[in-house]
C-alpha cells in the first residue's frame, strides 16, 4: 500500500497494485471524508475524483460551519441539532481550519417602526438556536442597540434601524478543510487517494456484484479491484449510478448557489451579516474576507442564491441575473449602493439536494443527506451540507460494514468523531499568522521553504496574502497538478481577485512547471487555459474587466 503517501503517480501505480476493501468515487468534502472513516478504521482505501479534490461543490460554498438557523424556521430542529454538534467536532478536531465568526442581524424598521410581531419572532429564534447547540461555542445571543449594530457595519442606514441580534457561529476554508480531510486519510492511514483520475466503467461478477471500476488517467486506464464501491460523487452521483445500474436514475435537484467578492471598503463589516433580499423571503451572508490584522479586512463576499438548475453540471456559471440579484441584496442594506464595476470575483457551486416527493423552492428541501445501496452493492450517499459531511460519512460506512464479512471489533467503529485532522496541535512560536489559519502546524515546512529560497516569500497574486512558497508546496505536498488546482482551490485567488490572479497565471505556470516537469510550451497552454476560463466566467457574468495592478 502507498502507506504515508500523498504522491499521486505511487497513488496510481497502488490502485493498479492492490485489491480494496473500500473504493470511494468522489472527491469533494463527503467522499474524502468517507475515505478517512474507512482508514481510520484500518480497511483499505482508495479514493479517485474526476477532477481535483473540491473541484465541484465543496470548494464554491458559503464557507460557513453552522447549524442553519433559517432551518428551525421549517421545524427542523433535529438538522439544527446534529449540524451544531458537528461544528463543535469540527472545532475541536481542525482548530486551524475552523474559526469563530460573529453573525449580525439587522432590525431594519419601516418608518421608524419595528413591527412587534417580528422582533419576537427574531428573539424565540436566537433562544431556539442556543439551546439547540448554538451554546456550545461558548457564547448566547446578543440584542444590540442600533449603535452597536452600526459599529460592526458602518455603511447600515442608521435610520433605519431599530437594533440587531449578534449570534455566534464558524467557518472554513472549504477546499482546504476537503484538502486536508484527503491528507489526512492517506498520510496518516494509509488511503491511496488520486486526483484527476475519473470512473468510466464499474465492473461486475457473475452474480451482479460490484467488484471494482475502470479508472481513467494521464491517458491510461487503471483496473480497481475493491469488495464495497462507494459513490460520494455529490451532483454527478445519478451518473456513477447509471454506469452500475445500466441507466442514470433521477434522483439530484441541483440547486445552484453563487457569491460575489467585492472590495472590503465598499461595505465596512467586521462580521458577518444577514440581511434579508428585498422583495424576497430569502437572506444572504455578507462576510468579511482576508483580515489585515488591524480590524480591518481585503474583501466581503455576498451570497448565497439558491435556485433550481438545469445546466451542465462541470461548470456551472454565474449570470448577470445571479449578480444583479445579490447587488440588489447587499445595496437593500447599505447607504452607498454597489455597482458591477466592484465585483472582483464570482463563484457558482450545485447543491446535490435529494429530490422531494413535492415540488416547490430548493430553498425549502431539507440539506438532510440519504444512504442507498443498488442492487449490486453499491453504497450511495447523496444530500447533506459542509457541516455535516462527517456524519454523512460515519453513516456511509456504516452501510459498507455491513457489506464487509469477518470484519475486526476495531474495524466497525467509527474514530472520527475526536479524530485531529492534519495540521491540528500546538504551533511552533514565530509562525506567520496567515500560514497558520491554512496549514496549522505544517507552516513551519513553508516557513522553512521560504528561509532557503527568500524570493518564495514573495507574493504569489499582487494584492493577496499568498506566498510563492505556496504553489510550490501545493505541487509538491498537495497534488496540485494545474495553475487552476493552485489558483481556484489551493489558494483561492480565483475567487478573491479574479483578474488579478489571471495577471499572475504565466508567473505561477513558470513557477510550477519544473516541479511538474513542464515544457515551456506546457507551461505557456496551462497560463493560457487559466486566462481563457477566467475570461469566460467574467463574461457570462456580464462583468466589465476589472483593472489589473501591473506587475
Amino acid at each position: 500500500m502507498a502507506l504515508g503517501t500523498f504522491d499521486r503517480s505511487r497513488s496510481l501505480q497502488a490502485l493498479a497494485d492492490h485489491t480494496f476493501d473500500v473504493l470511494v468515487v468522489g472527491g469533494g468534502v463527503t467522499g474524502c471524508g468517507v475515505a478517512l472513516d474507512a482508514a481510520s478504521r484500518g480497511l483499505r482505501t482508495a479514493l479517485v475524483e474526476a477532477h481535483d479534490f473540491a473541484s465541484g461543490t465543496s470548494s464554491k460554498s458559503s464557507k460557513m460551519v453552522h447549524g442553519g438557523l433559517r432551518y428551525l424556521q421549517s421545524g427542523d430542529v433535529r438538522l439544527v441539532y446534529e449540524a451544531l454538534r458537528e461544528r463543535q467536532r469540527l472545532r475541536r478536531n481542525a482548530p486551524h481550519l475552523v474559526g469563530l465568526l460573529p453573525f449580525l442581524i439587522p432590525i431594519f424598521s419601516k418608518d421608524g417602526l419595528i413591527n412587534a410581531k417580528v422582533a419576537r419572532a427574531l428573539g424565540s429564534a436566537m433562544w431556539m438556536y442556543d439551546l439547540t447547540g448554538g451554546a456550545r461555542i461558548g457564547k448566547l445571543h446578543q440584542r444590540l442597540s442600533r449603535d452597536e449594530a452600526v459599529a460592526h457595519m458602518s455603511t447600515l442606514p442608521a435610520e433605519r434601524l431599530a437594533g440587531a441580534y449578534l449570534y455566534y457561529d464558524a467557518e472554513a476554508d472549504d477546499a482546504r478543510l476537503t484538502l486536508t480531510l484527503a491528507r489526512t486519510a492517506a498520510l496518516d492511514f494509509g488511503a491511496v487517494v488520486a486526483n484527476h483520475a475519473r470512473v468510466v466503467q464499474l465492473r461486475h461478477d457473475d452474480r451482479g456484484r460490484c467488484t471494482g471500476a475502470v479508472v481513467a488517467a494521464d491517458g491510461h486506464r487503471i483496473e480497481v479491484r475493491a469488495a464495497v464501491v462507494v459513490n460520494a460523487a455529490g451532483v454527478w452521483a445519478d451518473e456513477v449510478r447509471g454506469l452500475d445500474e445500466g441507466a442514470a436514475p433521477d434522483t439530484i435537484r441541483p440547486a445552484k448557489g453563487v457569491h460575489i467578492t467585492v472590495p472590503w471598503e465598499k461595505v465596512r463589516n467586521d462580521i458577518a451579516v444577514v440581511v434579508p433580499v428585498p422583495k424576497d423571503r430569502r437572506s444572504v451572508f455578507v462576510v468579511p474576507w482576508l483580515p489585515k490584522g488591524d480590524g480591518t479586512f481585503e474583501l466581503t463576499y455576498i451570497g448565497t442564491t439558491d435556485t433550481d438548475y438545469d445546466g451542465p453540471l462541470d461548470d456551472p456559471a454565474c449570470t448577470p441575473e445571479d449578480v444583479a440579484y445579490l447587488l440588489g441584496a447587499i445595496n437593500g442594506a447599505v447607504r452607498e449602493p454597489l455597482s458591477e464595476a466592484d465585483v472582483l470575483g464570482t463563484w457558482a457551486g450545485l447543491r446535490p439536494l435529494v429530490k422531494a416527493a413535492t415540488t416547490g423552492r430548493t430553498a425549502d428541501l431539507s440539506r438532510r443527506h440519504r444512504v442507498e445501496v443498488s442492487d449490486s452493492g453499491v453504497v450511495t450517499i447523496t444530500g447533506g451540507k459542509l457541516t455535516t459531511y462527517r456524519e454523512m460519512a460515519e453513516d456511509t460506512m456504516a452501510a459498507v460494514v455491513r457489506r464487509l464479512e469477518d470484519l475486526p471489533r476495531r474495524a466497525r467503529r467509527c474514530r472520527t468523531r475526536s479524530l485531529p485532522l492534519r495540521g491540528a496541535g500546538p504551533l511552533d512560536p514565530g509562525i506567520d499568522e496567515h500560514l497558520a489559519r491554512r496549514y496549522g502546524t505544517e507552516a513551519r515546512v513553508l516557513q522553512a521553504m521560504v528561509e532557503a529560497d527568500p524570493s518564495l516569500g514573495k507574493p504569489l497574486v499582487e494584492g493577496l496574502p499568498y506566498l510563492r512558497a505556496e504553489a510550490v508546496y501545493a505541487v509538491r505536498h498537495e497534488m496540485a497538478r494545474t495553475v487552476d488546482d493552485v489558483l481556484s482551490r489551493r489558494t483561492r485567488a480565483r475567487l478573491q481577485a479574479r483578474d488579478a490572479s489571471a495577471a499572475a497565471a504565466a508567473d505561477v505556470a513558470a513557477l510550477i512547471a519544473p516541479e511538474l516537469g513542464w515544457s515551456s510550451d506546457e507551461a505557456s497552454d496551462q497560463a493560457r487555459r487559466y486566462v481563457e476560463a477566467v475570461d469566460a466566467e467574467r463574461a457570462a457574468a456580464g462583468l466589465p474587466p476589472t483593472p489589473v495592478p501591473a506587475r
